[in-house]
């Protein structure tokens, strides 16, 4: 599997379907796992990265931080397909969830995708300052 990457903004149609970008249906394939994500997004994994990802839950020990961990992404976790049209439908319990109703912009992350309504995209992402990024990217040990 390669890496996720891009942006890329869609509406939501009235029937609640939004096309799934060319690009990222490439490495979603014909259906993924959509479930809650951090900072107020959703998580769209491919088959795979889910199985992936629910491996590493499975790792966790029995606290009670990792059972609440892992309620968290299981809970919600829904299994959407993509339609001949590249469109397909978010359950309309994890677009409330997060915000979602017209506006929308998918994000590659490398190993998912993140789907954000536009408004909260736009109000948590400015990319204003290269210098804190870079500043943050230190931090994590990757420098430039």
């Amino acid at each position: 599997m390669s890496r996720l990457t891009g942006q890329f903004e869609h509406s939501i149609d009235p029937k609640g379907r939004v096309i799934v970008p060319s690009k990222l249906r490439e490495e979603l394939g014909d259906s993924f796992v959509a479930t809650l994500g951090m900072d107020g997004c959703l998580y769209l994994f491919s088959d795979e990265g889910w199985e992936k990802f629910t491996e590493q839950l499975e790792k966790l020990p029995g606290t009670k931080e990792a059972r609440r961990t892992k309620r968290y992404f299981m809970a919600n976790a829904a299994s959407c397909d993509i339609d001949k049209q590249g469109r397909t439908l978010i359950p309309a319990s994890l677009r409330e969830l997060v915000g979602i109703d017209k506006e929308t912009v998918f994000v590659g992350m490398i190993d998912k995708v993140e789907l954000w309504s536009k408004e909260r995209f736009d109000e948590l992402n400015s990319f204003e300052s290269v210098d804190d990024i870079v500043e943050d990217l230190a931090k994590l040990g990757i420098n430039f």
